[in-house]
């Protein structure tokens, strides 16, 4: 069942008829050129099969992880950056309480769960080895190559730490690597200690790696069943697979926010009116921007969170330069179920909205401000979720991802490298190893 539908009526407005044919073309080839796998990055294709041939070995393998890790560990520090940790870290928001880092693990059901090796700031390592160390905990090292600073900074420290703590034998049981396959430092060092290790596929790039073991363990860990996950992306792929842009919203969307660029409106923002949803916003802001942005071209992604950012950046998105367009992330249903209750005194004037969800009185924000926005020349496309289950979201992970790789195809860029990540990453190593010939000398 379809669980995610695209309304375009607050973009309709400003799509001309020239460059909806125009597009359209492109699109359709991008269609093609994914389906025959003869684009560029056609080696990094491995993620469209995900949900449909999935490895059951190492779906076996994730199950008996996580309960072995809920069991020894009362925090789980999973240590990666960029598609290495947003996935999961946007997954587990959207499923977990609130404040579950706050609660007991009884109340929680699974240990804490905290990311980490994500920045390069002291103060934040710092407090993390110190809220560490009279805690049993388990850490879960995600990187590729193996060689990416941060999470390297931080797996080195946290791994001294374990060993100090329970001794290198005990620690090596609570050491999970997610990393290449067959090659690479994090690979060596879990075949030389005997880590357990789970697979990044050489043929899924980072920001595609939401559904390999890089977030299927850490969700496992948190409860969350994953397999429906892959169930819904299974029944986007099917779905978002049509070539008839008409019937399909995944290749609607990346078709609507081409012509919007070539329009002038070079910005996307991605909003939500529930704040769970934050970190969905930054996997989206990571999947378009090192997907899109390259050879001088891309949609510049950026993200709101509002009622919240109303408050913020509310004016600037109403009045300001005009070449933004808004997607709008809308949860049909709301679970919450909490009433605004009446006062005799009304002594705050709201005795109008007594009785009223606060999901109800969200939704007009979101309706007040989506006509506020199409008039003030913002267009504005709503992707509906009519639940957030794990089957829905699994839809719109794979809806996010098959739209960004079309979109990527249209813009005439590789959507599966990233040169200019790789432009400051080699930057900064020379740097750091330049300082140290300096302190030599």
């Amino acid at each position: 069942m379809q669980g995610i539908f695209l309304d375009d009526e607050g973009v309709k407005p400003f799509i001309t008829e020239e460059l909806y044919e125009k597009t359209l073309k492109k699109v359709e080839k991008a269609h093609e050129m994914l389906e025959k796998k003869n684009g560029k990055g056609k080696d990094m294709l491995g993620w469209l099969e995900l949900p449909t041939n999935r490895d059951e070995e190492e779906i076996a393998k994730i199950k008996v992880a996580a309960d072995k890790i809920q069991k020894q560990a009362d925090v789980f520090v999973v240590i990666g950056i960029g598609g290495s940790y947003l996935g999961a870290k946007a997954i587990i928001d959207l499923f977990d309480d609130t404040f579950a880092n706050l609660k007991t693990y009884a109340e929680r059901k699974h240990p804490q769960i905290l990311f980490a090796g994500n920045n390069l700031s002291g103060k934040y390592l710092r407090n993390l080895v110190e809220y560490l160390e009279d805690k049993d905990f388990a850490i879960n090292v995600i990187s590729k190559s193996g060689s990416t600073l941060e999470p390297a900074v931080t797996f080195r420290t946290l791994k001294i730490l374990l060993e100090q703590k329970y001794g290198e034998v005990s620690a090596a049981s609570r050491i999970y690597i997610t990393t290449d396959p067959e090659k690479g430092i994090l690979h060596d060092l879990a075949v030389k200690n005997e880590y357990e290790m789970f697979k990044i596929p050489r043929n899924v790039g980072g920001r595609y790696s939401v559904l390999t073991a890089v977030g299927l363990l850490p969700m496992a860990v948190a409860n969350i069943n994953f397999e429906d996950i892959l169930d819904g992306a299974q029944f986007a792929s099917f779905v978002f697979n049509n070539k008839d842009v008409s019937n399909n919203d995944c290749y609607k969307y990346a078709l609507y926010r081409n012509i919007l660029k070539e329009s002038g409106k070079d910005i996307e923002i991605l909003t939500s009116y529930e704040p769970s949803f934050q970190y969905f916003v930054e996997w989206y802001k990571q999947l378009f921007g090192e997907s899109e942005g390259k050879d001088g071209k891309g949609i510049y992604p950026s993200g709101a969170n509002f009622t919240t950012d109303l408050h913020s950046m509310g004016q600037w998105i109403q009045d300001g330069t005009r070449n933004i367009f808004e997607t709008v992330l809308n949860i049909q249903v709301d679970r919450s179920l909490i009433y605004l209750p009446e006062v005799e005194d009304n002594f705050d004037n709201l005795n109008y909205l007594a009785g009223k969800e606060i999901d109800y009185i969200n939704k007009q924000a979101y309706k007040g401000t989506y006509k506020a926005h199409i008039d003030g020349n913002v267009p504005t496309m709503v992707i509906h979720m009519e639940d957030v289950t794990e089957y829905n979201v699994g839809q719109l992970i794979f809806f996010f991802e098959k739209a960004c790789a079309i979109s990527g195809y249209v813009l005439g860029v590789n959507p599966f490298d990233q040169p200019g990540v790789e432009a400051y990453k080699k930057n900064m190593l020379n740097l750091l190893k330049e300082n140290k010939e300096e302190e030599k000398e």
